[in-house]
Formats: structure tokens, C-alpha cells, sequence
């Protein structure tokens, strides 16, 4: 068999979903990488506490950090069964004087759990970035159609009307949530530091003659190498599990608001009154010709749906950590975390390219809209008629009744709906009959919405996005 890459399962978040920043940070090379930056700290913290160690094997490992054999590790771990010690061998292959020093004192979690800890940090930045962006592009949206009036819906059935701006700002909300989700949970990433293989540094007690003050201070100068604030105070031999939870959660809130997004984009794209961006040669269906499918906006509910089952994973692996440490979490780990932030970049580059091009079609929904109103401003008819000396009841009775002749009109097919032609045809109206026309405009019933959508930008969007604002903007390519 060849070595293609076409003979041999490739995961499609991988090969067609996510962005090449991500994937190349959850690459082999970047976290094997990680890994020995992590023991030339370990090495160089151990050296400014006197322990033995040379300018010269500290300089040869940082010189070696990129020559990366992975046959020869691949062939150390057949024989080993342990892939730290794998790489620890290689590393010490191409960095021979520092060989003896390479994870001095150090158990495997050392490396893996403080390389995942600043992985997962910078692909919460990644992510932080998306959701700024993605807010950033609705906020455009909901500027644009921020008057442009449409019938609202409660459980898909027509309802007071809005704007399509004020519409947009209820996807915004959601999204400006998991910015904050985000950003706590980047800066709660937990940092292990140097705790030993049980979480109570008795190796490097030893290494450093009972000193427990210079156990302490390692601990401390790993994690500001690593480019964290502290270590954690206690642990086991891993960084809690519920860590990785937290930071799922996050990812999986985002995948929340990006369905809520995306179902709303579908359903009014089978109204026609929205329609996503479309490819000049774009084909929606290869049978239907003529289909223009929400099919951005369809992908977005998938890899998101696959996104949030990932969050009960890590819930049911954090829950599951014995005493001190057991290795049931290593296999899900290696799939789920990856996986959930590479789901998470492909949701939100969709749900930018979406919100970027999304397009109102302002003549279907003001039709919609306009075949709807008759029968919202009826209330206000029998009021004014009531006030010009009518029955109120009689008057109810009328309105009852011409409703329902319209609707079983337009359930029979008519493209028009006469009720007020009805009602002004009706002697019992005619005191307000040169009053009805007047009260079809739609910007009549939309109430506040336009202020809202201009407050809510100017007042809580525009400070929740002016930390990312040079960043705004980047190209976001998707594979349709």
C-alpha cells in the first residue's frame, strides 16, 4: 500500500474544516516541540537553583529543539511502550551532552500536562479572536437592518413585528456570553509546574537535598517560562480533569449560539426573506438545478452538534480520575480536546463567512409582513371605532368574522389579504374607514426595536469588541 494519505482514514475536521492555525497547533511537531521547551525550562530553572547543569547542554537542547526525528521516536516507543520516554530518548539523540540532564526529576505529566495547558491556552486565544470576529460581523449586519422591518415569530408562528437588526443582536448576545466564557477560561488555564508523580515534588526534594524552598521556587520559574502567572497550589500527578471540562464547556457554548445562529439563517432562508452567501457557480443540489441550499449555515449545526456531544465526554472523564492519578483519561484526551477546538474554529469561521455575506431580501419579508399586518392592527381598529361611538362587542364580532374570511382566503391560495378592504367595505367601520390605510406602515409596529439595536452596538458591543479591534477584519477562508 502507498504512503498516500488517501489510502488511510484523514479526520475531516482536519482535512476540510478547520483553519491551519489550529491544525498546526494541535500538530504532532508543535507539541512535541512544546514538550522540549518545557525540559529546557525544567533545566534551566534547575540551573539557577544550582543544581549541576551546563551552559553548554542548555544551549545544545535549545539548538536541537526543532530536529525532530519521529521514526527514530516511533521506533524507541515500539520498544519502550512509553511515548515520553521515546521522546526523551530522541531528544537526548540529537542533543547528546544534555542527555543525562533532559526530565531530571520530572514524571511524564510534567511535559504532557503542562504542554497541553499552553496548547489549550493558545487555542483559547484562537478562539477568543473567532468569537470577536464572528460578533464583529453580525454587529455589521445588525447596523445595516437595524430598521429594516419583519415579521417576528413565537413557536414559528407570525408574531409582533421587529428589525432584522434587532433580530441579529439576539445571536450577538449569546456570542458576546462565550467571549467572556472564553477569555476566563484563558485565563484559568491551569499550569502543573513541577509537582512529581504524585503532586508532592518528593523527587525534587530529593534532587535539591530537602530544600522544600527551592522546590517551591522550581515550581514557580517553570510556569513563568511556560508564560503562566503561577503553578497550580495542589495537585495530584495530572492538572484536575474538571480543567479540561471548564474549558470544553466554553467551547461547547459557542457551539450553543452558533446553532441558535444558524437554525434562525435556515429557517428564514426557507421564507426566502434571508439568503447566505452563494458562489457565482455554486450548486445547491445535483439534481434540483435550481436549489440554493443553506448549506453554511447547515454545516455549522452539524460540526456543532458534534462539538456539545464532546462536552459530556470530558464531564464523565473528569468524574472519573481515581486518588492521584489513573490513565484512563490519556486516550480521550488525545481525541476530544483536539477535536473540540478544531470543531469550534470550523463553527466560527462558518458562522463569520455566513454573517459577513448574509443578505436581507427586503421585498419578500415586507410582503410577508404586509400580508400579516391587517390582521395585527385589528385591535387598534375596534378601539378607534369603539371611541367613535361603535359597540365595542358588536365590533369584535365584525372583525371575528372578516378575519376569518381573509384567512381561509389566503389558506385557499390568494396572494393578497383583503381584510381591510373588508372592513372598510363594512358600515360598522365607517367612522374610522379614511384612518385604515394609515395604519399599515410597518415601522408602526416594530416599537423600540430599531433604538434597541443602536443602544445595545453603542452601549455593550462595541466595548466588548474594542480590546480586539486591530485583529478585526482577517480574511477567514472555508472550504464550500
Amino acid at each position: 500500500m502507498s504512503d498516500s494519505p488517501h489510502d488511510e482514514y484523514q479526520s475531516p475536521l482536519v482535512t476540510r474544516y478547520a483553519g491551519r492555525a489550529m491544525r498546526q497547533l494541535f500538530s504532532e511537531r508543535h507539541r512535541i516541540e512544546t514538550w522540549r521547551r518545557l525540559w529546557i525550562g525544567l533545566a534551566e530553572s534547575q540551573q539557577t537553583l544550582g543544581l549541576a547543569i551546563s551552559d553548554e547542554q542548555i544551549e545544545e537542547m535549545h539548538k536541537a529543539v526543532a530536529v525532530i526525528d519521529f521514526a527514530k521516536a516511533a521506533a524507541y516507543e515500539a520498544r519502550f511502550r512509553h511515548d515520553v520516554m521515546a521522546h526523551v530518548h530522541a531528544f537526548g539523540d540529537v542533543a547528546p551532552q544534555a542527555r543525562g540532564v533532559i526530565h531530571l526529576g520530572a514524571t511524564s505529566c510534567f511535559v504532557t500536562d503542562n504542554a497541553d495547558a499552553m496548547i489549550l491556552r493558545d487555542g483559547l486565544s484562537l478562539i477568543e479572536a473567532s468569537v470577536a470576529e464572528a460578533v464583529a460581523a453580525l454587529r455589521g449586519f445588525a447596523e445595516r437592518s437595524a430598521g429594516v422591518p419583519c415579521l417576528a415569530y413565537t413557536h414559528f408562528q407570525p408574531a409582533q413585528p421587529t428589525t432584522f437588526g434587532k433580530r441579529a443582536c439576539l445571536w450577538i448576545y449569546d456570542l458576546l456570553e462565550d467571549l467572556k466564557a472564553i477569555a476566563h477560561a484563558k485565563t484559568n488555564v491551569p499550569f502543573l509546574g513541577s509537582k512529581g508523580t504524585t503532586g508532592t515534588q518528593a523527587s525534587f526534594l530529593a534532587l535539591f537535598e530537602g530544600d522544600a524552598e527551592k522546590c517551591e521556587q522550581l515550581d514557580e520559574l517553570t510556569a513563568k517560562k511556560a508564560g503562566f502567572l503561577r503553578a497550580l497550589p495542589v495537585s495530584g500527578q495530572t492538572y484536575p480533569r474538571k480543567a479540561d471540562y471548564t474549558i470544553v464547556a466554553a467551547l461547547g457554548g459557542v457551539a450553543v449560539s452558533a446553532t441558535r445562529f444558524a437554525n434562525d439563517v435556515r429557517l428564514l432562508s426557507g421564507l426566502r426573506e434571508v439568503a447566505e452567501p452563494f458562489e457565482k457557480e455554486q450548486i445547491g443540489s445535483s439534481a434540483m438545478a435550481y436549489k440554493q441550499n443553506p448549506m453554511r449555515s447547515e454545516r455549522i449545526t452539524a460540526l456543532a452538534r458534534h462539538l456539545m456531544a464532546l462536552v459530556p465526554e470530558a464531564a464523565s472523564t473528569a468524574s472519573a480520575q481515581w486518588l492521584e492519578r489513573t490513565l484512563d483519561d490519556s486516550a480521550a484526551r488525545r481525541i476530544f480536546l483536539p477535536e473540540a477546538f478544531l470543531a469550534a474554529d470550523a463553527v466560527l469561521r462558518l458562522v463569520i463567512n455566513v454573517a459577513r455575506g448574509l443578505h436581507v431580501n427586503e421585498a419578500v419579508a415586507r410582503a410577508r409582513l404586509v400580508k400579516e399586518l391587517p390582521f395585527m392592527v385589528t385591535e387598534e381598529i375596534m378601539m378607534l371605532a369603539a371611541k367613535a361611538g361603535g359597540d365595542r362587542q358588536s365590533l369584535h364580532e365584525r372583525i371575528r368574522q372578516h378575519s376569518l374570511a381573509a384567512k381561509e382566503r389566503i389558506v385557499a391560495g390568494a396572494e393578497r389579504n383583503d381584510l381591510i378592504e373588508r372592513l372598510r367595505g363594512d358600515d360598522a367601520f365607517a367612522a374610522v374607514r379614511d384612518q385604515l390605510d394609515g395604519m399599515l406602515d410597518p415601522t408602526r409596529f416594530t416599537g423600540l426595536a430599531e433604538r434597541q439595536t443602536g443602544r445595545f452596538l453603542t452601549g455593550h458591543v462595541d466595548p466588548a469588541l474594542e480590546p480586539y479591534l486591530e485583529g478585526l477584519g482577517r480574511e477567514v477562508d472555508i472550504r464550500v
